[in-house]
């Protein structure tokens, strides 16, 4: 398993968001550059945030600066991501905010932009191995210690057996969800690791069949689970309801979806963790028009990419763990719509909630 580790500087929470001001640490002599903004999407598969929050968020805020911008979505393909990004780099881009499928591809985009002088802003996902200019996410890490200690508080001070759904094994990502979930449960003598896997493509059928295998060769004897996003966690369940162990085996989650949070109303999900994309698109979007006007951009961090061996000037946000008790803050701040969560027999459950 690949190890990534991200260091927060000691820049204020405040800051993260704060941008040079013009005319203070600009390049070139303070010249504005004229060109445009690309952005690649990764697919809408792994996650429904990209189509449903991020491109809406970005374009937001491209078209409040007035700037040109192309935002596109590889569909999960390799070979479609590299097609976009040549096309952007053909068309005049010249900031490319990339979310990479995988970092071998990813790189290999990023390598050919720098040659055509494009600077690169890694978003949501660090490329390992590639030059990037600057990591726009969320503190993964932090995202895993989130899951670990949702999990630790479900299970409570018992032994337990633990089974470990992680993402997919060619997402960075994933691999510092699953650092920081072990940080927090590998400390806990009476938790016992009895099975792990990561899930390709985070590919949710495939999540259910893995969890299946897992639960027959254990005999049933998993007393939680470790589920990195929503949609795995989902499937978990789907094989826990089906052994009629739903709502007895706690299972976390991501993305604070739908789907995760009526689960979690339900009893069959502990917990999940929030991300506003909000604050991620915005992040991004401030970085990429310094970056198109030749300024500096503020960061509160790095990013290690042991495989580049570099670390790259990052602006690191802090997720939210939210379970039954603060379910209402993902509502309040619009990331899902009460009529969606709280819809037919969730609308007592979302009063139960506080969700009115």
């Amino acid at each position: 398993m690949r190890k990534g580790i991200l260091s927060l500087t000691a820049v204020s929470a405040a800051a993260v968001l704060t941008l040079a001001a013009c005319g203070d640490g600009e390049e070139g002599g303070g010249e504005s550059r004229q060109g445009k903004i690309g952005v690649i999407l990764p697919d809408t598969k792994s996650s429904v945030r990209y189509e449903s929050f991020d491109r809406p968020f970005l374009e937001q805020s491209f078209k409040a600066a007035g700037v040109q911008y192309d935002i596109q979505n590889a569909e999960g393909s390799t070979q479609r991501f590299q097609t976009i990004a040549d096309q952007m780099i053909t068309s005049g881009v010249t900031v490319l905010v990339v979310d990479g499928i995988d970092s071998n591809s990813a790189a290999a985009v990023q390598r050919k932009a720098q040659q055509q002088g494009v600077k690169t802003i890694d978003y949501d996902r660090l490329t390992l191995g590639g030059v990037s200019d600057y990591y726009v996410s969320f503190d993964n890490v932090k995202v895993g210690e989130e899951l670990g200690r949702g999990l630790q508080k479900c299970l409570g001070d018992k032994n337990a057996n633990i089974a470990y759904l992680n993402g997919a094994p060619t997402d960075n990502n994933a691999t510092l969800f699953a650092q920081g979930a072990h940080s927090v449960l590998d400390k806990v003598t009476k938790y016992k690791k009895v099975a792990e896997q990561a899930v390709p493509e985070w590919d949710n059928q495939q999540a259910a069949t893995i969890f299946e295998q897992m639960w027959t060769q254990q005999d049933g004897k998993i007393d939680g689970v470790l589920a990195a996003n929503d949609g795995v966690g989902n499937s978990a369940i789907s094989i826990l309801k089906k052994n009629n162990q739903g709502g007895k085996v706690p299972v976390t989650g991501q993305d604070a979806s739908v789907q995760g949070l009526q689960n979690i109303l339900d009893g069959t999900q502990c917990m999940t963790v929030y991300k506003p994309v909000k604050q991620e698109a915005d992040a991004a979007a401030k970085l990429a028009l310094a970056v198109l006007k030749g300024q500096k951009a503020e960061t509160n961090g790095t990013a290690d990419d042991p495989q580049g061996k570099r670390k790259v000037p990052s602006v690191l946000l802090t997720p939210i763990p939210v379970d039954k008790s603060n379910i209402k803050r993902v509502v309040d701040d619009g990331f899902v719509k009460k009529e969606e969560l709280c819809a037919g027999s969730y609308a007592d459950k979302c009063a139960d909630a506080g969700i009115k």
